[in-house]
């Protein structure tokens, strides 16, 4: 490591040291976080998960409730979908692109990849069907393969649209088809270009007329140029039929994961924020998403927190950002996002599961989890409780990384976990 200008590498080392110590970390959660000073001008404190096996072990769940592997081996998991007659499709794919990344941005890619999957992205779909409805998914085949790195799954009105990194396609799909008829059509293209968020989240209205894509941006904070930011760090709002597309929210920095809120129809997302501005801070977050609405990327972060790094800076549109509603604390990677329904149970009735996937630049780390955030009257409210955990053991070791969230109707959690590459089911006893 080269010390930084004027200062030595003894200087360097004890500076990083106090950037964290072995104590809890610093993570207020909750809808009006208590937020550190930035500090800048470190290397971010990092630890990399180390990978173990499950073995004979498997997450924690509460009380009165199942954890089962319902598929293994599978191509890197990412989010998943429950189709009207029950049958689970799951994303597999590794996206993103080194070309025209930054040296610095390259090495932070490397280092992230330590605590990931070796296996090769699957680019497919994977259909899991359990027949006589007995928890085990005995029927585990290729739905479709060939795909861009996939991640978000939507489904409505005989239509299967999967979010590409580079495009929204659609299959006709008709029930208990367990392969595609053929190769998908393209709804629109998605922004691509050098990728350094690839992943596209996505859901759909209510009534199946509008898609929902989640876009992350090209950047930290735009230390690229706004150049490659055209159509980036935000929602788009996509015409099923045409593929028309226009703005529906701006300044989310990554939106991962998007759902529509059953009762009230409404937006959500789960994005995650900033970096390199200390170990504390920017809490990533969950929040409603209004039409039109800006979010403060990159001129500021939970409001008006005005981040100093952005040239030129822009004080009407910190003015503008609203802050999100819930801190899910910072660097925990959320991944995953859907609304509980009643068959969940009654302490997980009303409220949101959140696949937290972990930190990697912090001390201490973060995540690795499934959280659920408790809702009254349409709102987050209250402290998140800790719904799947264990992925990240006592021994340092980690086992699994949760990525999508998804509720079956019929009473169970799908969590995704592009580690193990593994489906897990939690369902009550």
């Amino acid at each position: 490591m080269k010390p930084l200008h004027g200062m030595s590498l003894l200087s360097v080392a004890l500076l990083l040291a106090a950037c964290g110590g072995d104590g809890e970390p610093n993570q207020a959660v909750g809808p009006d976080p208590k937020l550190p000073a930035p500090e800048r001008g470190l290397l971010p404190s990092m630890k990399i998960a180390q990978p173990a096996q499950w073995g004979d072990q498997k997450p924690t769940v509460p009380e009165g409730y199942s954890i089962t592997a319902i598929a293994t081996d599978l191509k890197i998991p990412r989010q998943s979908l429950v189709l009207p007659n029950g049958d689970i499709l799951v994303a597999e794919g590794r996206g993103g692109s080194a070309a025209k990344l930054k040296p610095k941005d390259v090495i932070a890619s490397q280092i992230k990849a330590k605590g990931n999957t070796q296996v090769k992205g699957g680019n497919r779909l994977t259909l899991l069907r359990d027949a006589d409805g007995d928890g085990k998914y005995e029927v585990q085949t290729v739905f479709a393969e060939g795909l861009n790195a996939p991640y978000g799954l939507a489904f409505a009105d005989g239509k299967l649209y999967v979010a590409n990194q580079d495009a929204l396609v659609r299959f006709d799909y008709q029930d208990g088809q367990t392969k595609a008829g053929g190769p998908p059509t393209k709804v629109t293209d998605l922004p691509a270009e050098i990728n350094h968020h690839w992943t596209k989240a996505l859901t759909i209205s209510p009534d199946g007329r509008y898609l929902y894509v989640g876009i992350g941006s090209n950047s930290n904070i735009t230390e690229r140029g706004m150049e490659v930011e055209i159509d980036r760090a935000m929602v788009w709002q996509i015409d099923a039929v045409t593929g028309a597309h226009r703005p529906y929210a701006t300044g989310l920095r990554n939106p991962t994961a998007l759902a529509i809120q059953p009762d009230t129809g409404q937006l959500w997302t789960v994005v995650n924020e900033r970096d390199e501005l200390g170990p504390d801070l920017v809490p990533d977050y969950l929040t409603s998403v209004r039409e039109g609405g800006f979010y403060g990327w990159p001129y500021s972060y939970w409001g008006q927190n005005v981040d100093q790094r952005v040239r030129p800076q822009n004080p009407d549109k910190v003015a503008a950002a609203i802050k999100p509603d819930y801190s899910l604390g910072s660097h925990v990677a959320a991944l995953g996002v859907d609304f509980s329904i009643p068959a969940m149970g009654e302490r997980f009735a009303d409220g949101v599961f959140v696949g937290e996937h972990g930190s990697w630049n912090r001390p201490n780390p973060v995540g690795y989890k499934v959280i659920f955030v408790p809702f009254k009257a349409g709102k987050p409210a209250g402290e998140p409780v800790d719904f799947a955990t264990g992925f990240r053991g006592a021994d340092g070791k980690t086992r699994g990384r949760p990525v999508g969230v998804t509720v079956d109707p019929r009473g169970a959690l799908i969590i995704a976990d592009d580690l193990a590459n593994t489906v897990w089911r939690v369902t009550r006893n």
